[in-house]
């Protein structure tokens, strides 16, 4: 059996949705189809910010969203100058879903639930008639003289044009290497460190505000760190995960971080107030009470750390053992032993090589009438609604670059 269509999207997810929703949005004439190797689509809208799916974030300069991309910042510049973070709460709205900011500046959906998201594209694309169809595994692309032909597991399609929107998918990677792209070996992007250390020992669900950075390295983050039953989480370790994505994996994931529990504050600057600290508290006991925010268990476990024992009090405690304490407070060394994957954020670092793709257009500059959209290419952003964004504006440009020649 062989189907004809004008476009074939190949992925049913958030990028191969938007893209082809877009196209016959802009031209009712054109035949398209989206074709999903797995049973069901949106999966990962579904999942995504823990059920309720962060579309985007209120993060509306062009300029200073491209800063939450540790790859694709210089190449996003052009087309979020096209499809910003304001267009996508535009575009819901007229698609009649309300969007609404929460205070670390990610949009969710007003209903807290990614199922509206979900209805909101099924409901487009049984209204525009675009067909789509799972558990079609794509097994081969194959150029002809006039057109594209896609042998999936259950038919052969022919197109005009491909958008390629399946994401981190390995299979389809190696059949776009074999027709002459480049591909970026792909690597974990956001993930957790697995730590085992008596300081964090039992502490699960403690958050502080802190700063990190990898021994040997240029790598610092700081941010909102989170005490989990493995180790670290939270913003501050995630950006970190994403913007070394490669040199960590270089590593094996093996590594030591130095932590800065008081964030901005260094030695000296502690070792000041820890001074007045001792001379206001002088007869209280050391653990007795947690200064600079920390959480109390927190502070307990640091003061330990330092050799001081629960007895001592602020007067007694010695210039040495007040050194010690301020080393475990600013510059506290842990040891990386592994990764843990985000909850259900799981992006990848790598895909198409952005050198091969024409940003104006999101077409393939190797092979013609090949367009990309979303995280096939090596682009990747921190957690907050960025990753969606991206897969918005790719695959608006796409729908305009194609129905523009097709009008």
């Amino acid at each position: 059996m062989n189907s004809k269509y004008d476009i074939i999207i190949i992925g049913g997810g958030a990028a191969g949705f938007f893209t082809a929703i877009n196209i016959v949005e802009k031209n009712s004439n054109l035949k398209v189809a989206i074709l999903e190797r797995g049973k069901s689509v949106l999966e990962k809208v579904r999942i995504s910010g823990g059920g309720r799916c962060n579309v985007t974030h209120a993060c509306f300069v062009p300029n200073d969203l491209v800063k939450f991309y540790p790859r694709g910042e210089r190449e996003l510049k052009g087309p979020f100058h096209q499809f910003c973070s304001g267009d996508t709460i535009d575009w819901f709205e007229k698609h009649g879903v309300e969007l609404k900011i929460e205070e670390d500046g990610r949009m969710f959906p007003v209903s807290n639930s990614s199922q509206t998201i979900i209805d909101c594209f099924q409901e487009a694309v049984k209204k525009l008639k675009i067909d789509v169809l799972t558990n079609h595994s794509v097994q081969e692309l194959f150029k002809t003289e006039s057109h594209w032909k896609v042998t999936t597991t259950q038919e052969v399609f022919t197109c005009d044009k491909i958008v390629m929107a399946s994401g981190s998918n390995p299979k389809m990677w190696e059949l776009l290497q074999n027709l002459g792209h480049s591909i970026i070996e792909p690597v974990p992007s956001l993930f957790t460190f697995n730590i085992k250390d008596p300081r964090i020992k039992d502490l699960m669900g403690l958050s502080a505000v802190a700063s990190v950075k990898v021994k040997k390295s240029k790598l610092e983050a700081s941010g909102p760190l989170l005490i989990t039953h493995w180790g670290m989480s939270g913003p501050g370790i995630l950006r970190l995960s994403a913007w070394g994505a490669r040199e960590l994996a270089e590593k094996k994931y093996q590594f030591a971080i130095q932590v800065n529990w008081l964030n901005e504050i260094i030695f000296e600057e502690a070792f000041d107030l820890l001074k007045d600290i001792k001379e206001e508290n002088a007869k209280k006991l050391v653990t007795k009470y947690a200064h600079f925010e920390l959480p109390k268990r927190l502070w307990e476990n640091l003061v330990k750390a330092a050799g001081i024992s629960d007895e001592l009090k602020w007067a007694d405690l010695s210039k040495k053992q007040l050194h010690s304490f301020i080393e475990q407070l600013t510059n506290g060394e842990f040891h990386v032993n592994g990764k843990s994957t985000f909850k259900e954020e799981f992006v990848t670092a790598g895909g198409i090589d952005l050198k091969e793709v024409n940003f104006k257009t999101m077409e393939s500059k190797i092979l013609p009438n090949v367009y990309f959209a979303g995280e096939i290419l090596n682009i990747d952003a921190i957690t907050g609604g960025f990753n969606f964004q991206n897969a918005w504006t790719g695959g608006f440009i796409v729908a305009n670059s194609i129905t523009l020649l097709e009008s």
